[in-house]
């Protein structure tokens, strides 16, 4: 995983980042450490929801850029995140219904990058990810996305069923990339949808895909069991343009 200039290191700098509304993606402090000021900052990493990671010093010192780490490293978010509200507020406005991307465990920051573009310029109206398993919003990420990072919300939400479920409440519905699923130019693909892609290796986990209304596969004639999660999520999102425009 790729952090590049977004690590901040010492105490005082990690509480200012945490003060100053900087959106932290993870946290990783000392094990056992439990002075004052590491108390301060876990009580504001409690308090937005900062996935916490205890280490050893060991791990800390290779992690460590500047070696003065102070027992905590944090790595904080080159944009700042949207919430889901206004992906569903954007394709209000536009009068469409919506089309969102939700990502399970893809921790390529390239991957990420990548399938950013491809939802900007398929018209999606949003990319959403977990805290957990999922790189964050890197620089790395933001130059693989081509600049589409500007343009193109994106949301980290706790749990990924949970804002399925909730999505499902207000009418959406939802296809995972699956290899074991239907043939994706078989299913009806039009209305307020969500597409949800997983990385190459795992996939998207049971519980989400417990979730979702429809698989769908990929028709695949070569030698080789899958493609890659960002050229994966580019053909479902074209097939969801192609029924949106109503192109036979």
């Amino acid at each position: 995983m790729s952090y590049e200039e977004m690590a901040i290191e010492g105490r005082n700098a990690v509480l200012e980042a945490f003060r100053s509304g900087k959106t932290v993606d993870k946290l990783f402090v000392l094990d056992g450490c439990q002075d004052g000021p590491i108390r301060s900052i876990l009580r504001e990493a409690k308090k937005y929801g900062t996935v916490t990671h205890y280490v050893s010093r060991e791990r800390l010192n290779q992690m460590s850029e500047s070696k003065k780490h102070q027992g905590v490293i944090a790595y904080a978010a080159a944009y700042g995140y949207a919430q889901v509200e206004d992906m569903l507020q954007a394709a209000a406005k536009k009068g469409e219904p919506p089309f969102l991307v939700l990502l399970d465990n893809i921790e390529d920051p390239h991957n990420l990058g990548a399938i950013i573009r491809t939802a900007n310029l398929a018209g999606a109206h949003g990319v959403i990810i977990p805290k957990r398993r999922a790189v964050g919003l890197t620089a790395t990420v933001a130059k693989a996305s081509a600049g589409a990072i500007n343009y193109t919300p994106v949301a980290k939400v706790a749990n990924l069923s949970s804002a399925i479920k909730e999505l499902k409440e207000i009418g959406l519905w939802f296809v995972c990339a699956d290899m074991g699923g239907s043939p994706m130019y078989g299913l009806d693909l039009k209305g307020p949808i969500g597409l949800v892609v997983g990385s190459e290796g795992g996939g998207v986990s049971r519980l989400v895909k417990e979730n979702c209304d429809f698989a769908a596969a990929i028709p695949m004639a070569g030698d080789i069991d899958s493609l890659n999660a960002s050229v994966a999520a580019g053909v479902l999102a074209y097939e969801i343009v192609r029924q949106r425009l109503g192109k036979p």
